[in-house]
């Protein structure tokens, strides 16, 4: 079995870890959530690249295996970084579902929202100008709903104001398909599904990052049990702020039967 580094500045890579334990169960994993400076979207972009190598340094120090770094920021402004500081460790970055966006959207208009931080980057564009030109993206900065979420609101009131201002242009638009191009705004499923209704099509990557997880796993000789096996390995969730706060809201946030898996909370030290 491995041991799993997943990291977010705070609860949006819950998304990833849940459909972690739904892919690989078997595994131990570690959850280590930055919510003392979240959101990232809002720092610059060395900053982002120094804390983000830092926190991933740790986790190997501790161990892992490989690492899913569970943000979207971090991966568009930090990945390249951290490979070439780690380059012996596997590591499985997240990024807007734009390619398969564009192509199950029927009439080409495809709404992304996501941080100012993911959209302003350099990998972002880089993968937009790959893509078709008939596709017209509407790219739209969602500042202000990752703190609403990481606070435990992502179904109230003033999130649903928020979010409505937000998807306005992309409704007016057309767009039939929106990208959740940040691991926070899986959470804000139930709220766009109030808002748009069930006509538009939600894309977000947590499937295929964790297949490229098992794939990297697999490069590694590390393999993956036969089905019949129902060993389910730990979870220990690490906060740099409240670990009890964010073992409360995987409980919440998450699908997954966490009581399969023995689990565990801890307060993150300070970091070199």
């Amino acid at each position: 079995m491995a041991l799993i580094g997943v990291f977010d500045s705070g609860v949006g890579g819950l998304s990833i870890l849940d459909e972690a334990l739904r892919q690989l169960p078997e595994h131990d994993y570690i959850y280590l959530a930055d919510s003392a400076n979240a959101p990232y979207g809002e720092k610059s972009s060395e900053w982002i690249a120094q804390r983000s190598l830092s926190i991933c340094k740790h986790l190997v120090d501790v161990g892992c295996d490989a690492i899913v770094v569970a943000c979207n920021t971090a991966t568009a402004k930090a990945i390249a970084h951290i490979r070439n500081e780690l380059p012996n460790t596997p590591m499985v970055g997240v990024e807007p579902g734009i390619k398969p966006a564009a192509m199950r959207s029927e009439n080409g208009i495809v709404g992304v929202l996501a941080t100012q931080a993911t959209l302003n980057s350099d990998k972002f564009n880089a993968l937009l100008a790959t893509l078709p030109n008939h596709c017209r993206f509407i790219k739209q900065a969602g500042a202000g709903l990752v703190p609403l979420i990481e606070s435990g609101h992502a179904n109230s009131e003033d999130t649903l104001e928020l979010l409505a201002k937000y998807l306005e242009p992309i409704q007016d638009a057309g767009a039939d398909t929106l990208v959740l191009g940040c691991t926070h705004y899986p959470f804000l499923r139930k709220a766009i599904r109030k808002l748009l209704g069930d006509s538009i099509t939600l894309i977000d990557t947590s499937e295929a990052v964790i297949r490229q997880l098992k794939r990297q796993l697999e490069n590694q000789g590390v393999k993956t049990p036969d089905k019949s096996s129902d060993h389910h390995g730990s979870v220990h969730f690490v906060s740099s702020k409240d670990e009890l706060k964010l073992l409360a809201m995987a409980q919440e946030l998450m699908h997954s039967d966490l009581e399969s898996h023995a689990v565990d909370a801890a307060l993150l030290g300070s970091l070199q």
